[in-house]
């Protein structure tokens, strides 16, 4: 995700300085313009706004709040753009802050097609003040980015989207390999679910994947989808809800993982439901 969205800043002749900790998957962006850090310090403290797309809190702390790293963050402004739980975001928040820099969140919800052509959609925790100073370079990404409140609320809202995800997905993989078992073509079974209430655009995305067992190239691997299921239901039983379906959810996640599909495309959950119940 991180290539893409900074190859959108280059193309509108904004100055990139790119840091990832495996150097080669920045060829490029060197090959687009974009000045390359061999350490994350150097990025830093070359940037006056720093976009974070990593994968969970551990790599951002290490990227960004390390001993060497820290006392770069002075005077930045840090924009996280990863999906990690409001607890986590709140108190990265805080570190940052006693830094010096200021933060703000803007998880996204769309993939690498999206991010590629500028289309996805930001969800953004901040002040309003910050939003607003921060919103033309924000719409290099996505062009509407929606002010969701404070610092946590756009990691909740985005975890509430993804729950959407997991749950949809597994819910159409069931009825899809259900319908598969009583010899009703899916055709057949799309016409109807097309023409009714029920019908939401991700089940045609996914559907020629799970026909065909083609779970490579993934846009959002199970593994990630698995990270924030485990966010979700943390934060979900904070706030006091009944979280049995979406642990149930998760135990076919985690099937999927255990079937080697952990990189693979989350519609790969299908091929989970088609395997049979395990639980006993």
């Amino acid at each position: 995700m991180g290539q893409p969205m900074a190859q959108r800043l280059l193309a509108a002749n904004i100055p990139v300085i790119a840091y990832n900790r495996t150097l080669e998957k920045l060829e490029p962006l060197k090959a687009a313009g974009a000045e390359i850090a061999a350490k994350p310090y150097q990025a830093i403290r070359a940037a006056d706004c720093v976009i974070l797309m990593l994968t969970n809190a551990a790599a951002i702390y290490s990227v960004l709040l390390s001993d060497r790293s820290s006392g770069a963050v002075q005077g930045r402004s840090i924009i996280q753009m990863g999906t990690i739980s409001p607890t986590e975001s709140k108190e990265i928040q805080d570190t940052v802050e006693i830094a010096g820099g200021e933060y703000l969140e803007a998880p996204v919800l769309g993939s690498i097609p999206e991010a590629r052509t500028g289309k996805l959609i930001l969800m953004v925790g901040a002040y309003r003040e910050q939003y607003y100073r921060h919103l033309d370079l924000l719409k290099n990404f996505g062009p509407e980015p929606v002010l969701a409140g404070r610092v946590g609320s756009a990691s909740a809202l985005k975890l509430a989207m993804n729950q959407l995800i997991a749950s949809m997905t597994t819910a159409f993989a069931l009825s899809l390999g259900f319908i598969r078992r009583y010899g009703i073509e899916a055709d057949l079974f799309m016409q109807v679910l097309r023409n009714s209430a029920l019908y939401a655009p991700t089940f045609d995305k996914k559907l020629s994947r799970m026909l065909n067992d083609n779970y490579d190239n993934p846009n959002f691997p199970i593994k990630h989808l698995l990270k924030d299921t485990d966010f979700f239901i943390e934060e979900a039983k904070l706030a006091d809800l009944n979280v049995h379906s979406i642990e149930g959810v998760k135990q076919i996640i985690e099937m999927a993982m255990k079937m080697s599909f952990a990189y693979a495309d989350y519609s790969s959950i299908f091929a989970a439901i088609e395997s049979g119940d395990h639980s006993n």
